[in-house]
């Protein structure tokens, strides 16, 4: 009984429920109808069907009248039934405080404690105990508890203590009194052995009060030469520990217990014990280490007799080292007894589980002394470079050894972000495997080729770094205006290796999963490294090859992959291929328009049509443009016109397609407003300013008039690029379930925008604004290199000739150098942003507004001189195909609006209302994914109101996201009885007619 309801289990029989049911009590009205079934198989699957209905409606009144109905069950039903209402109790922890009615619930269900069967008052233990979170300080149950503990049945006792554990971690007061009958019981002599393993893992909960900790301590240390055996001593040292690294303040008196079972002859013993210093030098109580107690644990390290060992206590030694404080003194003070343990480590071949441990020590200290630039670092990075290469041999080339391997190349990545000089020659050693006529086990193969890639994307962030980049520019090139030289990446010149690689997988006649898995990877690594630069057509070949030998949706990563990194040649090159073959509309429009957006850049980069270049592809540079560059803008705003509009025919309301559709219309609208500026540019030859343009200028004390026509026609230039400046900062606000590296890209586009008007302005205006603040570098490649075109946008600024604000002119050399902006933005490669192909957490809120209207057609009807209440309730529904989620909710702001629509027939010509909109805010909390508020809206007399609900959602940092759904109603207002009636005004019959229906 203990081992089948002392452990939580994960959701089962979640799948009986029809996904496609709308209606909650639909589905409880089905479960109520299985608990009534005569048969008691029916009733336990009914049961069991409701922790789904909780996670799929979890509103406070289903839950609450669910637990209540289960409660009925409970005290009438079987033990067999308890169970899966215990059941019920445990996996639906998280809608316990749901329950609105809490009393009710526990009286119903506490009646069996009066029952005469001990399995059915354990039931009743262990379900007080799974809902002892919403019931921390119930008397009676506690007394319950307490008198089950003298029970004669083991069962019942086991329960007691299961919910004794469970209401000492949830209620201060329980535990403090529990602490001396838990006690005595372990003291006693008629409670049997296992009994007291038991009780004794309960006293890790007695931390809230320190007087009552501080016994506790003082009791476990009194048992453990009293109780000698190694299955005591494992539970008291565990019970300790937990108990310590809770208050803190027994962290250090701990650690000698821990010194001085160190030399104890049982493993099991020696294990716990340096499990237990692995959880105190957690970050919450690394701190609380004493000096000495560093020196003394690696001194013990000769006591570890075998390979588990060894790697625990490495695992201890890794943990000091992440903590800058304890790291810091391990350089100092033990740097030479820190080598000698870890070559130990290394040096035995035949346990490279503790062999990458030991490299892992030695990493973590290379980083630390590396980024505080301790001069005795470089020792331990020339021990690093001896055995790395040996590791990473050994390693690669057999399965077993798959998380070992992953840990050397983890490692190996964490130096080279510090040390630039071993990451050129690590990315040799990662690639040199590549280059091997080895075949590794696929899951190596992919962990080279994903560290490979980690490798090339620190190095492509250091090639297009800014010079305000910390840590990764000289200071001599910090001193300067100019930006900092691009840095080369060593993996391009390894891309030979990397090609041969490619090709021989997809070559290869066998191609499971995971090896086309590892082509993926390896594509990527060749954009990666190629980002910014032409492919030659070596490259090209071996990707029309994959487009030849590998499946569609293989070869639409890749080709996700290649827009990801702006080479859109190979990218249309697929997608054209791959749309030919789908079956589905939705997937045929959506790869049409993701060809058309590639076509598009084509133009824009090269200056040549798709078709050309595939028939007359350059085979090593990139050629001469032989498009103007108008003709460019204007075939490539055509192609995006023409991929919006399918994917409009991609997108149905399951899959809306809402940020990819508002993308494409602003990056539409922005080459539209480059064409503007070329055709100003084209126009100033032309159009010279009219005669009159000196008066014009005088009159208007706008001096800058003068220049007549392109004044004007700059000026709205930078009206349009601020509109698409507003548009990007609208798109960042509205796409909260975006990834970082999208959110950073509109940034640098919505920075571009504001950059370029800022550019224009301070030409065709005499005193400019302020300039626009880079607020991000870029964090990933991708986007360093879009804010890399910026930084090159402000580097030509400065060829603007220099004037006074009161002699400025606008001339050829001034448009000249807008023409040479556009020039930077049109050849830098588009890099699309991940958000628009993957959606990698789903966040909604679906809300339920009340009172609602017969028909969508009909208003809501309130008397008049009323007040309107209105109730929200809503649910948040969260999806992440990531452990972590990018940004989660932490409160919804909700905002009413009511404008008035039409007045009441009788209001008097001529005056307006002073109520007809009426805005109100309200911050609600979700608890437990459940949100709820209500608003009281003043009505004025008379008309229809047209009543907006807008959700906005704020996250743990505080920033507001326009991404929460909106709902309307239309609200009449009727006309008041025992008012008299306005004096009738001369109308149409129109008026008339509506006057009579009123």
């Amino acid at each position: 009984m203990a081992h089948l309801t002392g452990t939580r289990v994960s959701m089962f029989n979640e799948s009986f429920l029809n996904d496609n049911e709308h209606d909650s009590n639909a589905v409880l009205m089905e479960l109520d109808k299985g608990l009534r079934s005569a048969k008691q198989g029916i009733q336990c699957e009914a049961i069991v069907r409701f922790p789904r209905l909780f996670e799929k409606y979890p509103f406070p009144i289903l839950i609450n009248s669910s637990f209540i109905k289960l409660a009925e069950f409970f005290v009438s039903g079987s033990n067999l039934l308890r169970f899966w209402v215990l059941r019920v109790c445990q996996q639906s922890e998280n809608h316990l405080d749901k329950i609105l009615n809490i009393d009710n619930f526990v009286r119903r269900i506490f009646m069996v404690m009066h029952s005469n069967d001990p399995v059915a008052r354990a039931l009743l233990l262990r379900t007080l105990g799974a809902v002892s979170r919403v019931i921390p300080e119930k008397p009676q149950v506690h007394h319950a508890i307490r008198r089950a503990l003298d029970s004669h049945d083991t069962v019942e006792v086991e329960a007691a203590i299961y919910a004794s554990s469970c209401f000492a971690a949830q209620s201060s007061s329980f535990a403090i009194s529990m602490c001396a009958k838990i006690s005595d019981m372990i003291e006693s002599l008629q409670v049997p052995v296992p009994m007291k393993l038991l009780l004794i893992p309960v006293l890790r909960h007695m931390h809230h009060d320190a007087n009552t900790a501080a016994l506790v301590s003082k009791l476990c240390l009194e048992l453990l030469p009293k109780y000698p055996a190694q299955s005591f001593v494992v539970a008291i040292i565990n019970t300790l520990t937990q108990l310590s690294s809770r208050t803190l303040v027994g962290v250090p008196g701990q650690l000698n217990v821990l010194l001085d079972f160190m030399q104890d002859l049982r493993t099991p013993v020696r294990i716990q014990v340096l499990r237990s210093f692995n959880e105190l030098a957690g970050k919450q109580s690394v701190n609380a280490w004493p000096k000495p107690a560093i020196g003394a644990l690696i001194a013990k390290f000769n006591l570890c007799t075998n390979g588990a060992e060894q790697f625990l206590f490495l695992s201890i030694l890794l943990k000091l080292s992440e903590c800058p404080l304890t790291c810091q003194h391990l350089l100092s003070e033990h740097r030479d007894a820190l080598l000698r343990l870890c070559n130990e480590c290394i040096s035995k071949l035949d346990d490279y589980t503790t062999a990458t441990q030991a490299m892992a020590v030695l990493a973590a200290l290379v980083a630390f002394g590396l980024k505080k630039q301790d001069p005795h670092v470089d020792i331990i990075l020339e021990m690093v470079d001896l055995h790395m290469e040996g590791l990473l041999f050994c390693t690669s080339r057999r399965a077993e050894f798959n998380r070992d391997l992953r840990r050397v190349l983890a490692y190996g990545i964490r130096i080279t972000q510090a040390n630039a000089e071993f990451g050129a020659d690590f990315i040799e050693m990662v690639t040199n495997t590549l280059g091997d006529n080895v075949d590794y086990p696929p899951d190596n193969l992919q962990l080279i080729c994903e560290a490979a890639v980690g490798l090339c994307e620190h190095f492509q962030l250091r090639k297009y770094a800014f010079s305000t980049a910390e840590g990764l520019e000289d200071d001599a090139a910090m001193e300067t205006d100019e930006p900092a030289p691009p840095k080369p990446n060593p993996m391009l010149a390894r891309l030979p290796l990397i090609l041969y690689k490619l090709n021989k997988l997809v070559d290869s006649e066998e191609q499971p999963e995971q090896l086309l898995r590892t082509v993926e990877i390896l594509s990527a690594l060749v954009f990666q490294t190629t980002m910014g630069c032409y492919l030659t057509q070596e490259v090209v070949h071996c990707f029309e090859k994959c487009i030849e030998r590998v499946n569609c949706w293989t070869l639409y990563r890749i080709a996700r992959t290649a827009s990801r990194y702006g080479h859109h040649y190979v990218a249309a090159h697929i997608y054209t291929k791959v749309s030919q073959i789908v079956i589905s509309d939705h997937m045929h429009y959506f790869l049409v328009s993701l060809a058309q957006i590639s076509q598009a850049e084509c133009i824009l980069n090269y200056g040549r049509e798709y078709a050309y270049m595939r028939d007359n592809y350059a085979p090593a540079e990139a050629p001469e443009p032989l498009l103007p560059l108008m003709r460019r803008l204007e075939a490539a705003s055509n192609l995006y016109q023409q991929a919006l509009a399918s994917m409009r025919a991609c997108s149905s309301p399951q899959h809306p397609c809402s940020f990819q559709l508002e993308y494409l219309k602003i990056r539409a609208q922005f080459l539209q407003t480059l064409h503007l500026a070329v055709t100003v540019k084209n126009a100033q030859v032309i159009v010279p300013p009219p005669a009159i343009a000196g008066s014009l200028a005088q009159n208007s004390r706008d001096y800058l008039q003068k220049f007549g026509h392109v004044t004007n026609q700059l000026r709205k230039l930078v009206k349009s690029l601020k509109a698409c400046e507003e548009t990007y900062a609208r798109l960042y606000k509205s796409s909260f379930d975006a990834d970082n590296v999208t959110l950073e890209f509109l940034e640098v586009a919505e920075f571009q925008c504001a950059l370029f008007a800022h550019i224009i302005e301070s030409i065709c205006y005499a005193t400019p604004p302020e300039p626009p603040v880079f607020l991000t570098t870029g964090n990933h490649p991708e986007t360093r290199f879009f804010a890399a075109s910026c930084q090159r946008m402000e580097q030509m600024q400065k060829n603007l000739p220099q004037e006074p604000p009161n002699a400025k002119t606008i001339s050829n050399r001034h448009l000249d150098v807008i023409i040479a902006l556009i020039e930077i933005i049109t050849k830098t490669s588009l890099c699309l942003p991940r958000y628009f192909f993957q959606i990698l957490q789903s966040t909604q809120i679906k809300l339920s507004v009340s009172p609602q209207p017969r028909s969508a057609t009909e208003p809501v009807i309130v008397q008049s001189g009323s007040n309107l209440v209105i109730k929200v309730e809503g649910v948040l529904q969260h999806f992440s195909k990531q452990q972590k989620h990018f940004r989660r909710v932490d409160s919804v702001q909700l905002s009413l609006t009511s404008q008035l629509l039409t007045p009441r027939p009788g209001n008097e010509l001529g005056k307006t209302p002073n109520n007809d909109t009426v805005t109100l805010n309200q911050i609600v909390k979700p608890q437990r994914d459940f949100l709820s508020g209500s608003f009281l809206l003043p009505i004025s007399s008379g008309g229809q109101f047209q009543v907006t609900l807008e959700t906005f959602v704020v996250d743990e940092h505080g920033i507001t996201w326009c991404t929460g759904p909106k709902s309307s109603m239309v609200v009449r207002v009727l006309d008041d009885p025992t008012k008299p009636a306005a004096a009738p005004v001369a109308s149409t019959s129109q008026a008339a007619s509506q006057a009579r229906r009123y």
